[in-house]
C-alpha cells in the first residue's frame, strides 16, 4: 500500500500539483521524490568579442578617411534579403487569380454572351 501511495505521489507531483501531494504525504513512511532541478554548466549566451560595450551596434566608428569594412556575414546577408524581396514581389504579382468572385464573373460573362447569341439568331 506504501508503494501504491509513493507511485501515486510521483505522478502527482510531475504534473506539478503540490498541494494534493502535499496533503498525500501524511503518513510517516511516505517520503515526496526528489525535486529535479535543471543545472546549466554554461550560460545561454557567449561573452562576445567586445571588451565592454561601447554604444556601437558594429565594433565601432571608422577611422576618418576610411570607411568600415564589412564583416563577413553581411554580403551574403544582404543578397539572400534582397533576393528574396525580388523574387517574392516578381512571384507574388505574377501569380493566377485563382479566386471564386473572378471565376463567377467569368462564368457570367459566358452566360450572357449565351443569351445574347440565342436572342440574335432567333
Amino acid at each position: 500500500m506504501l508503494q501504491l501511495k509513493n507511485l501515486w505521489l510521483q505522478i502527482v507531483r510531475s504534473k506539478q500539483n503540490n498541494a494534493v501531494a502535499e496533503a498525500l504525504c501524511d503518513s510517516p513512511g511516505c517520503s515526496p521524490p526528489p525535486q529535479r532541478r535543471r543545472r546549466r554548466s554554461q550560460p545561454l549566451g557567449h561573452p562576445g568579442h567586445q571588451d565592454r560595450p561601447n554604444g556601437y551596434l558594429f565594433k565601432g566608428p571608422p577611422l576618418p578617411g576610411l570607411a568600415r569594412k564589412w564583416e563577413d556575414w553581411e554580403l551574403p546577408c544582404y543578397l539572400t534579403s534582397f533576393l528574396t524581396v525580388v523574387i517574392l514581389g516578381v512571384g507574388l504579382n505574377a501569380k493566377p487569380d485563382l479566386t471564386i468572385e473572378t471565376w463567377a464573373h467569368k462564368k457570367a460573362l459566358q452566360c450572357l454572351q449565351a443569351q445574347q447569341l440565342a436572342d440574335n439568331s432567333e
